[in-house]
């Protein structure tokens, strides 16, 4: 049962709209969240998706404020987490409210070539947004904790990502370090949670006004520095997971008090179908539980019309990058080798090398490779060894659209993510390495010995448990 803060409750009943009921907001909280996920549009379309999980049982409905989010209900033996369709990363749980901030960023906007996403794990907001990007320009994906940049990178990886850079530093360095470089940022900030209660009943339940004053000092550098590392004309979302208007409208207005006529509050009215409900007399979207039968969350789009001044100049120091571009043998044994496996053409200034790997950097990242360090440009294509080159898990899932590859089945495909070979039942010609895919999404590589396809699978990404997404299996 949940576990409200009469305090909490003394300050919330404050900031509740006057048309909405106290009494339904704390019901709604006591409530569990309808599951939701997001299709990842770089793999497959929604419509197939959508054909695909029905056909298997399962019950969708559309999320009015993103065209590929559904609320969903799967057969009650199923856990969605371990199914193939998961797993090749065809989609996403997502909580349905936290899919509104990428659509805003994206609302009415000109393909951006540089986005950054200044707090991005695990990597929800992120894949959206390289998503809505196509995989296309650069997206600058920065997170804090240490322990959480693994699982963005894991998350990074298995939904095709591969216009990413990650960066691990507190965010309030990039107003600073990369001034007026990006045209849209992303800012879901840290915040004190008040929205996920229905995920966590006990989230409010030490609930303090100290907590929110020291937070919302943090938001406030936070919001500044995003919008000095916009360009001119460029657009920032600025959202939160929780409800009070200290962390939320307050913040938004330090940052107008800031830079006067240089922002502007942009409506978000026209949205989705029904964002009247949740609309703020500046253009905000705060949306409270009762609402739309989702977690509590705010969003907010600021334009910025003007150039400003910085407020400092940053003291970079020279360092030795430990990357250089590939040769031109190198490039061509690449385009010959992988190319080919992948059908895929590289362009040889996004490969670099690194000792014995080489990478596929994001289009577009020169221009701040002496700006800011980066924990991982793009991703990893292959390793050089004396007998070749080994293609990557990560590059497959992101660049093998187009690759032949040998079918398997369902069967077959829970056995690979397992980790186990796959017996044939004829003996065929050897036929070397090959990469194998269900339903014609890759999975993976494997080595066709003619009575069997040896599993190529790296450790780390096998699992114990893959299930169907069908009960029927």
């Amino acid at each position: 049962m949940v576990q409200l803060n009469q305090d909490f409750i003394n300050s919330i009943a404050d900031d509740l709209p006057s048309e909405l009921s106290l009494d339904d907001f704390i019901a709604y909280c006591d409530k569990p969240l309808r599951p939701s996920l997001r299709v990842n549009t770089l793999k497959i379309s929604s419509d197939r998706l959508k054909a695909r999980l029905e056909n298997a049982g399962w019950e969708l409905a559309a999320i009015p404020w993103c065209e590929d989010g559904f609320w969903f209900n799967a057969p009650a033996e199923i856990q969605p987490g371990n199914t193939v369709e998961h797993l090749q990363g065809l989609f996403y749980i997502q909580e349905a409210s936290s899919m509104m901030p990428p659509t805003a960023l994206f609302d009415q906007l000109a393909m951006p070539s540089a986005v950054l996403d200044m707090a991005s794990a695990p990597g929800s907001k992120t894949t959206q947004i390289a998503a809505l990007m196509q995989n296309q320009g650069l997206l600058v994906a920065n997170e804090y904790s240490s322990s959480r940049t693994k699982i963005l990178h894991a998350n990074l990886g298995r939904m095709g990502v591969s216009n990413t850079a990650m960066t691990h530093f507190d965010a309030r360095v990039f107003g600073e370090y990369t001034f007026e470089a990006f045209d849209a940022v992303l800012l879901d900030a840290p915040c004190s949670g008040e929205g996920t209660i229905r995920k966590d009943p006990l989230a409010l339940k030490d609930w303090r006004q100290s907590d929110i004053d020291e937070i919302a000092a943090t938001q406030r550098d936070l919001i500044v520095s995003a919008f000095m590392a916009l360009k001119p004309g460029g657009t920032l979302v600025y959202s939160t997971c929780t409800l009070n208007k200290q962390e939320n409208h307050q913040v938004c207005h330090y940052l107008k008090q800031q830079f006067a006529d240089a922002v502007e509050f942009v409506s978000l009215a026209g949205l989705y179908d029904g964002a009247d409900k949740a609309l703020s007399e500046e253009g905000f979207l705060h949306i409270w539980p009762q609402i739309y039968d989702s977690e509590g969350f705010f969003v907010a789009k600021l334009k910025k019309i003007a150039s400003v001044a910085p407020l400092s100049t940053a003291n970079i120091k020279p360092r030795k990058f430990p990357f250089a571009p590939v040769s031109s043998k190198q490039f061509q044994a690449v385009n010959s080798e992988l190319g080919k496996l992948l059908n895929y053409r590289f362009e040889q200034h996004r490969l670099w090398q690194r000792d014995d790997e080489i990478w596929l950097f994001p289009a577009g990242i020169d221009p701040l490779l002496d700006k800011i360090r980066f924990q991982r440009l793009g991703l990893k294509l292959t390793e050089v060894s004396k007998h070749g080159l080994k293609l990557q898990q990560e590059a497959i899932s992101a660049l093998a659209h187009d690759a032949d590859t040998i079918e398997l089945d369902e069967r077959q495909a829970i056995e690979f993510l397992m980790g186990r070979d796959i017996a044939l039942n004829a003996n065929e010609k050897p036929r070397g390495e090959c990469l194998v895919a269900w339903q014609q999404i890759p999975l993976g590589m494997v080595k066709h010995l003619g009575t069997r396809l040896k599993n190529q699978l790296p450790r780390h990404q096998v699992r114990d448990n893959v299930s169907s997404s069908s009960a029927c299996i």
